[in-house]
């Protein structure tokens, strides 16, 4: 199991000053809107309610914005995860509740949700999401050796694209009003959790459980 402070030991979390969180959270809204990872210094200005120079003061690159935001965003996102289920010792409770976690800040932060969905697949450091030692992946691991899991050791790959899938898909549903975040975030932690091997009624029940608030870092 991957503890919360394993996780900050390894790979650090960034500290944001006022004014970056601000720019980062303009910059993140353009690039979800716009569908392109290019943005001028003036966009990036106007958007953020800022001056040329505060972007430059801040040490901001236009050209590596993208995927700063995008690697700020995966760790960020999966270090609050780790945090919130640090103590939790089921590997698909905590499944569950991180794929339940996700959709239900897409309905919160709706450009945080059609960033993800916009670049997922597209963006190495939102690839981390999925990959990285601080993404399902452990857990997935954890669960197939304590047998809890029933999938093929060679169906890795395809499991933790099924749950990224599934993710990202829900948000979509949430996003474009289709369903609630609470019928797309439990459904889509239900399917998974049979895919991979619990009872029908077993998924249903921890898919359906309360949901905790996502701790801040």
């Amino acid at each position: 199991m991957f503890k919360y402070i394993e996780f900050v030991q390894k790979v650090g979390i960034v500290r944001l000053s006022s004014s970056q969180k601000r720019i980062h959270k303009a910059a993140l809204k353009l690039f979800a809107e716009r569908g392109s990872t290019n943005i001028s210094v003036s966009e990036l200005a106007e958007a953020s309610g800022v001056a040329r120079g505060t972007i430059y003061n801040n040490q901001l690159d236009p050209d590596t914005l993208f995927e700063d935001i995008a690697s700020q965003l995966a760790v960020e996102m999966n270090a609050r995860v780790i945090k919130t289920v640090d103590n939790e010792p089921d590997a698909a409770v905590r499944i569950a509740t991180g794929v339940r976690m996700y959709i239900r800040r897409a309905h919160e932060e709706p450009d945080w949700g059609r960033f993800i969905c916009r670049f997922a697949f597209s963006s190495k450091s939102l690839m981390a999401l999925w990959t990285g030692d601080d993404s399902p992946l452990p857990d997935v691991l954890s669960g197939l050796e304590s047998k809890r899991y029933m999938f093929r050791e060679d169906q890795l790959i395809s499991v933790i694209s099924l749950i990224a899938g599934s993710v990202l898909t829900s948000i979509f549903l949430v996003l474009d009003g289709h369903k609630t975040w609470r019928e797309s975030g439990s459904d889509a932690a239900e399917l998974i959790l049979i895919a991979l091997g619990l009872p029908r009624d077993v998924a249903y029940e921890i898919s359906r459980r309360e949901l905790p608030i996502l701790k801040e870092l």
